[in-house]
């Protein structure tokens, strides 16, 4: 591109009005071992005074080194979608989705949670392997923005009085942060958190109201397999409303094709007492799914419903 298309562009960028979701640079300034199975990454770089969020569960895209070791460089000015689908395979650098742990743009920092499973993909191998002053690419919400740009399902119906939160490590951010964010609620609902990591030493002190129990479901000290300390969870451990009457005239739910799509339903209650957040292995969030609404009778609009990853398969 010549020197006055790309001064052209970079024109038509600034008087176009601001998008929702930008591109932005941000780079590793430290690392933080929360557990054996956990990382914290704190990022920094003059970008992040330009991102905000909205919510304790707000998804971010991440972008790491592509297959022939060069760093994520794509343009913050024009279409980087568009650019980087016309990379070759070796080049084009990977993106994952991750919760947007902590922001603090007045510090130019930023915190994202890092599930450390050895080199079984991209942004594992990356975190483990990681140092100061790597550079990473981040899709982020745009303070200039002032609309909602959305991304994120966290939304309790007003009046609630009883939250259900499931999760497995992947959804430990965002329930971390729900949390905390409930511990400045000036009526805060009666919560039951329950978290499903790898090992007992990953179960982390997390900040929490009096209203709120957390109860940790590790896979090791249990015999369980993924999604099943989830789904125990919600079927025997969590109090759940009472069973709503003359089930038989539900139409059940329909079911999903796990291998090509993935549970993602948001909650749409203005109102009401009762309000589920579910997240993480996607055979999990189904089978709870299952429950709630064709078991228990529990109506949809109370329910948020979202199948992080799916076991066997990589997802961007």
């Amino acid at each position: 591109m010549s020197v006055a298309a790309t001064l052209v562009q970079t024109l038509r960028k600034r008087l176009s009005k601001p998008s929702g979701y930008e591109l932005f640079d941000i780079q590793l300034k430290q690392r933080i071992a929360l557990s054996p199975s956990l990382l914290r990454c704190v990022f920094s770089g003059k970008d992040v005074a330009l991102m905000r969020t909205l919510a304790p569960d707000q998804r971010v895209k991440l972008f790491f080194p592509a297959a022939d070791g060069s760093a994520p460089d794509l343009p913050k000015t024009g279409d980087w979608q568009a650019a980087r689908r016309a990379m070759s395979a070796n080049q084009t650098p990977p993106m994952r989705t991750y919760t947007l742990r902590n922001l603090r743009p007045e510090a130019n920092e930023l915190d994202i949670d890092f599930v450390l499973h050895g080199e079984t993909g991209p942004a594992s191998r990356w975190a483990a392997h990681s140092v100061p002053g790597d550079g990473l690419q981040i899709v982020a919400p745009n303070a200039a923005y002032r609309s909602d740009p959305g991304g994120y399902e966290w939304l309790p119906p007003e009046g609630v009085r009883q939250v259900l939160l499931i999760g497995d490590e992947t959804a430990l951010p965002a329930i971390a942060g729900i949390l905390e964010q409930l511990t400045e609620h000036p009526d805060a609902p009666h919560v039951q958190a329950f978290i499903e990591v790898p090992e007992e030493s990953d179960c982390l002190a997390l900040l929490c109201g009096l209203n709120a129990k957390v109860h940790w479901l590790p896979r090791a000290s249990l015999g369980k397999q993924h999604g099943e300390g989830m789904t125990l969870a919600a079927r025997e451990l969590a109090r759940l409303p009472p069973v709503r009457g003359n089930l038989d005239s539900t139409s059940p739910i329909e079911e999903l094709d796990l291998n090509t799509q993935r549970p993602w339903e948001r909650a749409s209650a203005k109102r009401g007492d009762f309000y589920a957040w579910v997240a993480g292995e996607s055979a999990a969030v189904m089978a709870i799914r299952r429950f709630l609404i064709n078991e228990q009778g529990l109506q949809r609009q109370q329910l948020t419903l979202m199948g992080y990853w799916k076991l066997g398969r990589s997802l961007e």
